[in-house]
């Protein structure tokens, strides 16, 4: 076989703009691709829905990558055990309630149910504002490529529908200081300090609706409830990111 440099363009740019055009609509979009993220995207794109999956970088994963200090290990306990379990995800058990699993392994194994699952990535895209209209209720985002932030460019956006957004882009929360700072709410608390114990129980029950058609999931919930950091640890962020999608695929 002989391969044509021009095909192989074309391909990639046939493919992606058929995806692109047909996700100018969807059911949710979960922004940001972290732990939570995937979880959650993973979850309701299993009961059929249709899930994008924005990412501000050029790799998903967010914090899990790096593991505590760039030890590629990570901490989840007990009570989230069985995410990892569900995952497929290795783990083994440090000392009782303790488990460990490689970080790697956990957003590699995260990231291929998210695909499997039916869910469309778009990374290296980063939200710049949210689309709310007469009914008051978040009915869509603003996005462009992250290399246009990045160098400062004054290219305009393109704009998205979606009828739920899950904000889950970590201790930024990029969507829901988009809202709040253009309709005054939800309010942002901010991060507390680190207290690992408090902010694991604090990131499920800050998992929620916090505006007409936006929830927030790991850090971006504590970011907007004032919860604390909790380092390496990281069942809340697969509870949390199960919680959403429970609650989403409640309300859909």
């Amino acid at each position: 076989m002989t391969l044509d440099e021009i095909t192989i363009s074309r391909a990639i740019i046939s493919e992606q703009m058929h995806i692109m055009l047909e996700y100018m609509d969807m059911d949710v979009a979960v922004v940001g691709a972290g732990p939570s993220g995937l979880v959650c995207a993973t979850l309701i794109a299993e009961k059929g829905l249709k899930v994008g999956l924005i990412e501000k970088k050029l790799s998903v994963g967010g914090g899990m990558w790096g593991g505590g200090m760039m030890f590629p290990r990570i901490v989840v306990q007990s009570e989230a055990k069985r995410l990892l379990d569900r995952f497929n995800i290795k783990s083994s058990e440090f000392s009782p309630g303790y488990y460990t699993a490689s970080s790697i392994e956990s957003v590699a194994k995260l990231t291929a149910s998210a695909a499997d699952a039916g869910v469309q990535f778009f990374n290296l895209t980063y939200v710049e504002d949210v689309m709310i209209k007469g009914d008051g209720k978040l009915s869509g985002l603003v996005i462009n490529w992250q290399p246009v932030e990045a160098t400062g460019l004054h290219v305009d956006p393109l704009t998205i529908r979606c009828r739920i957004t899950v904000d889950a882009t970590g201790h930024d929360a990029v969507v829901a200081h988009h809202v709040s700072k253009k309709c005054g709410k939800p309010k942002i608390v901010g991060e507390g300090t680190m207290w690992a114990d408090n902010a694991e129980f604090a990131v499920v029950t800050h998992t929620k609706e916090v505006f007409p058609g936006l929830f927030v999931c790991g850090m971006a919930a504590n970011a907007v409830s004032g919860g604390h950091r909790m380092g390496p640890v990281f069942g809340g962020m697969l509870l949390s990111g199960e919680s959403a999608a429970m609650q989403i695929l409640d309300l859909l």
